[in-house]
C-alpha cells in the first residue's frame, strides 16, 4: 500500500454518511452550492436572465424561430409556406412565454434525446403541431414542421444563441453598473478637486496632489475600458457543420445561401462571419473577455487604493446601524466592500482569462471544449457584477477627514524640495549667479529630514534667488503646493 493511503477502516465517514443527519444535497428547494446562487443572489440575479442555462434555451429556441421565419420569408426553400402576421406572432410568442413550466418541459424531452438543442427542436415542432388549437385549421404551420432547424447544426444555433446572451448582459446589465460606478466615481472626484492630499510614490511622502485628481485618475482609466466594452462587436455565423453550406447547397442549390444566412445573422443584430468550421471562432469573445478582465483589474486597483486610504485615515466610513465590525472588537468598522470587491474581481478576471484563452482554440473543425468553457460566462460576468456592486456600496459610505489630510502635509515639509531646488535650475538657466548644484543642495538639506516651516523659510532666504521668485516660494506649503491638479479634474468625460 503507498505511503500515503488511508485504509479503509481509518478514514473518516462522509458527513452525509453520518447515522441521523440531514442530507443537504436533497433539501427542497435546492440550496445552493455556490455563492452567487446563494449569499449574492440578489446582486447577481440581474445576469439569470441572460446567462443562466434556462436562458441559453430560450435564446436557442429565439433563433429556431427566427430561422423559421426567415427561411419562409425570403423564399430560400421552394415550397415552404407564408406564414401570416399571426402566425409570426404565435411563433414569436413560444420565445416570450418561455419561463419556468417551459424549462421543466425542454428538460424532460431532453432526458430523452439526451442533447440539448435537438430538445428544442422538438419542443418547437411541438409548438408547430399544437398551432391549429390557437390559430385554427387552416394555419400553415404544421406543415412548415421539416423547416426547423432546417440544414442547421448545433453550433448555427448556439453561436447565435451565446452572442445574443452575451450582448443582452454586457447592454442591459454590466454596462449599467459599470457606467454608475464610474459616474459615481467622476462626481466624487469633481467634488474633491481642491482637497490636497500628500501623495506617496514607493510608500514614502512624496509632490502633493489633490484627492480629486487621484480618484479623476481612476476613473478616466475605468472610462477608457468602459469606451472599448461598448464598442465590442458580436460575431455570428449560420453556415452548416463545418461551413461549406454543405447541406443548404445540397438541399436547395438555386438559393443564394450567403445571402441568406448573411441577412439573417445581421437581422439578428450581430456582425456576421463569412469564414467558420463548425464553430463560429469566438475571437470576439475573447476581445471582450480581456476588456472586461482589465476593467477588473483597474478597478481592483481602485479597492485596494481605496482600503489604504481608509487605512491611512484619509477617508472616514459611516458605519451601518446594527452592523458589526468585528465579532470581538466594537470600535471596528472594516472596509469589507472592498475587500469583497477585490476577492470578486480577482475570480472573475480569472475565469475571464480562462475563457479568453481556452475559446480562441478548436481542434481542426471543432471540438467541444469551448461547450463547456462557455457555460461559465455567467459566473465570470457574475463575480465582476457582484465587485461593481460593493465598490459602488463602499463609496457611497465614505467621508472625507480634511483635518488628517492637513496634518499629514503638515508634517512633511521636506517635499517643498523639488519646486525649490527647480526654482534655482530656471533661475540659473535665467543668468542667476550662486544657483549652482541645486538639487544636491536640496538633497543634503531634506533628504531622510524632518523639516518645519521656519527650517524652509530660513533655506529659502539664504539663496539669492530674485525678489519675486524668493517670494513665490516664501508663500507656498505642502497644502498648496499642488500645481494643476484641480484643473486636471476637468478632463474627466464622464
Amino acid at each position: 500500500m503507498p505511503e500515503t493511503a488511508v485504509p479503509p477502516s481509518t478514514r473518516p465517514a462522509s458527513p452525509a454518511a453520518t447515522p441521523g443527519r440531514v442530507t443537504l444535497a436533497d433539501a427542497v428547494p435546492p440550496i445552493a452550492l455556490g455563492p452567487l446562487d446563494g449569499r449574492y443572489r440578489g446582486a447577481v440575479a440581474p445576469l439569470v436572465d441572460h446567462l443562466s442555462e434556462a436562458a441559453l434555451n430560450r435564446e436557442r429556441l429565439h433563433v429556431e424561430v427566427e430561422w423559421l421565419i426567415h427561411l419562409t420569408a425570403t423564399g430560400a426553400v421552394p415550397g415552404a409556406p407564408t406564414l401570416s402576421g399571426a402566425e409570426r406572432d404565435y411563433l414569436r410568442a413560444v420565445v416570450a412565454t418561455f419561463g419556468a413550466e417551459q424549462v421543466a418541459e425542454l428538460a424532460a424531452i431532453e432526458k430523452v434525446t439526451v442533447h440539448d438543442v435537438k430538445a428544442v427542436e422538438y419542443f418547437l415542432k411541438d409548438r408547430l403541431a399544437a398551432a391549429p388549437a390557437t390559430l385554427g385549421a387552416g394555419t400553415v404551420l404544421p406543415g412548415a414542421s421539416e423547416l426547423v432547424h432546417f440544414a442547421c447544426t448545433s453550433e448555427d444555433i448556439n453561436n447565435l444563441s451565446y452572442a445574443l446572451m452575451v450582448r443582452g448582459a454586457v447592454h442591459d446589465v454590466w454596462l449599467p453598473a459599470a457606467r454608475a460606478l464610474v459616474s459615481q466615481l467622476a462626481d466624487l472626484a469633481r467634488e474633491h478637486r481642491d482637497a490636497a492630499l500628500l501623495a506617496r510614490t514607493h510608500g514614502q511622502p512624496a509632490t502633493p496632489t489633490t484627492l480629486g485628481k487621484e480618484i479623476a485618475v481612476l476613473a478616466a482609466r475605468l472610462d477608457r475600458q468602459l469606451r472599448r466594452i461598448e464598442r465590442a462587436e458580436y460575431l455570428g455565423k449560420l453556415n452548416g457543420a463545418t461551413g461549406t453550406y454543405g447541406a443548404h447547397f445540397a438541399a436547395v442549390p438555386g438559393t443564394d445561401w450567403q445571402a441568406v444566412s448573411r441577412g439573417f445573422v445581421e437581422g439578428l443584430g450581430l456582425t456576421w462571419n463569412p469564414l467558420t468550421t463548425q464553430i463560429e471562432s469566438h475571437d470576439w469573445q475573447a476581445e471582450l473577455y480581456s476588456d472586461v478582465a482589465r476593467f477588473n483589474r483597474v478597478l481592483h486597483n481602485l479597492a485596494t487604493d481605496m482600503w489604504t486610504y481608509i487605512s491611512m485615515g484619509v477617508f472616514i466610513q459611516t458605519p451601518v446601524p446594527g452592523a458589526t465590525g468585528s465579532s470581538t472588537m466594537p470600535h471596528k468598522v472594516n472596509p469589507i466592500r472592498f475587500e469583497n470587491a477585490e476577492a470578486n474581481l480577482e475570480l472573475s478576471s480569472a475565469l475571464l482569462d480562462t475563457l479568453a484563452s481556452t475559446l480562441v482554440t478548436s481542434r481542426l473543425q471543432r471540438d467541444l471544449t469551448d461547450s463547456t468553457t462557455q457555460r461559465n460566462i455567467g459566473p465570470a460576468f457574475a463575480h465582476s457584477l457582484l465587485a461593481i456592486d460593493n465598490v459602488r456600496r463602499g463609496l457611497g459610505g465614505l467621508h472625507v477627514d480634511h483635518e488628517v489630510l492637513a496634518r499629514d502635509l503638515d508634517a512633511n515639509w521636506e517635499v517643498l524640495g523639488e519646486p525649490i531646488q527647480s526654482a534655482m535650475r530656471a533661475a540659473s538657466v535665467a543668468g542667476v549667479t550662486g544657483m549652482e548644484n541645486p538639487y544636491e543642495r536640496l538633497k543634503e538639506l531634506t533628504r531622510g529630514k524632518r523639516l518645519g516651516a521656519a527650517d524652509i523659510a530660513e533655506f529659502i532666504a539664504g539663496l539669492g534667488l530674485p525678489a519675486d521668485v524668493a517670494a513665490r516660494l516664501a508663500l507656498l506649503t505642502p497644502a498648496t503646493y499642488t500645481g494643476l491638479a484641480a484643473d486636471l479634474v476637468d478632463h474627466l468625460e464622464v
